[in-house]
């Protein structure tokens, strides 16, 4: 097909992947970004093999493998004596496995790679979207400093709080009842921990700790119930001293962690539900903007950077847009949904109190890395790539 004017909303993980594919494949896009600048706010980022198989092809390799942490295990624990209940190793083991390695990142780094490799050309900051317009050739793109674009074909990579998604669909974040806090601590105020170097899910009554290391300082993503309601996604004080007495009595390693370092916000987690629809007139969705989901898995960013490879080969391989588009929800839209139901049920499996549930979730446990292999295995090149229809419940 003749190639398409393409204009990318976003220059996150998502934006900035899709762009370096389109121009592996000698399509070119244009990229708009609101903030005056790349910057990433948050701390980590888990990169399984699915995607970073990905990242490899676009050249990335190299430079993410020296930043990044490769964990030696995947560590389930008991929340109040640490017993190991589970583990599965990683490492080694893992990258001959799934054909790639998993990476601890730090999501700064992660996004400096990624716009170093765009360059400027291309991109486009401080471009707020405020409005789309249908044109017969395409879309006018207006944006908050009174500029304008065109483009035949409109991709949203921005995000859980998308406004290109207001063009597709009038769906939503629903609240999962769940909230979270972050952490970053440095390795040697971790007297207590066993295992620095393992990823660990610290599962407990009411809440868990999820935590890996990047090179001297330790992630942490601590969970818990409530509160009832929020009313959007983003973050909100807390009172102090809430993170604290969520994890009393909880293993001394535990309350190490999170009062390590000061309390951070609360952050409300909420998902998508599963769109009936992810494209619209030549506009279409990607990453979170399409499936936002719950961090259960660590496959938030894994999801949005398939989508994103998926996304240009089906615009390389397609006879015109609307094909493509057809194409890339068909490949698509089953396994994302796949993913977020299976992070969504694992919140409440990561809270059970002692007792028969706990015990059977965790004999489930023994089976994860065969459970969960279509996650991590998936290859994006594959025109026909579905998970299976039936294994044993999540956790």
């Amino acid at each position: 097909m003749q190639r398409p004017d393409i204009a990318v909303i976003g220059a996150g993980i998502g934006g900035l992947t899709l762009g370096l594919a389109l121009r592996g494949l000698g399509i070119r896009a244009q990229i708009f970004e609101r903030a005056p600048e790349l910057t990433e706010v948050g701390a980590a980022v888990a990169l399984a093999a699915n995607g970073t198989k990905i990242l490899r092809s676009l050249g990335l390799g190299d430079e993410l493998d020296a930043c990044s942490a490769v964990p030696s295990e995947l560590v389930y624990r008991r929340w109040s004596d640490g017993a190991r209940l589970v583990a599965h190793p990683v490492g080694d083991w893992y990258a001959e496995r799934f054909g790639a390695p998993f990476w601890g990142v730090h999501r700064a780094h992660l996004q400096r790679a990624l716009a170093a490799a765009w360059g400027q050309a291309d991109l486009h900051l401080g471009r707020e979207l405020t409005g789309i317009r249908a044109r017969a050739d395409g879309h006018e793109l207006t944006f908050a400093d009174g500029s304008t674009t065109t483009a035949s074909l409109v991709v949203g990579a921005d995000g859980i709080h998308s406004r290109v998604r207001k063009w597709v669909t009038d769906a939503v974040p629903v609240y999962s009842g769940t909230s979270g806090f972050r952490g970053l601590v440095p390795r040697s105020a971790l007297s207590e921990l066993p295992d620095p170097d393992a990823v660990q899910f610290w599962m407990g009554p009411g809440a868990h700790l999820l935590h890996y290391a990047i090179g001297d300082v330790v992630n942490f993503l601590a969970v818990l119930e409530g509160p009832d309601s929020w009313d959007a996604p983003g973050m909100a004080p807390a009172a102090e001293g809430t993170l604290s007495e969520a994890f009393r009595g909880w293993h001394p390693a535990v309350r190490q962690m999170v009062e390590a370092v000061p309390q951070s916000p609360r952050w409300g987690l909420f998902a998508l539900p599963p769109l009936t629809r992810w494209s619209k007139d030549r506009v279409v969705l990607l990453g979170d903007a399409a499936h936002a989901m719950l961090p259960h898995h660590g496959q938030g960013a894994n999801q949005t950077i398939e989508d994103a490879a998926v996304l240009a080969d089906c615009l390389h391989r397609a006879d015109d847009i609307p094909a493509a588009l057809a194409d890339y929800e068909r490949r698509r839209r089953g396994r994302t949904r796949q993913v977020q139901r299976s992070s969504w049920v694992t919140s409440a499996l990561l809270h059970l109190p002692d007792g028969p549930d706990a015990d059977a979730r965790d004999h489930r446990l023994v089976d994860l890395v065969e459970d969960f292999s279509w996650i991590h295995a998936y290859d994006h090149r594959a025109l026909d790539h579905r998970a299976p229809t039936t294994r044993k419940a999540p956790a």
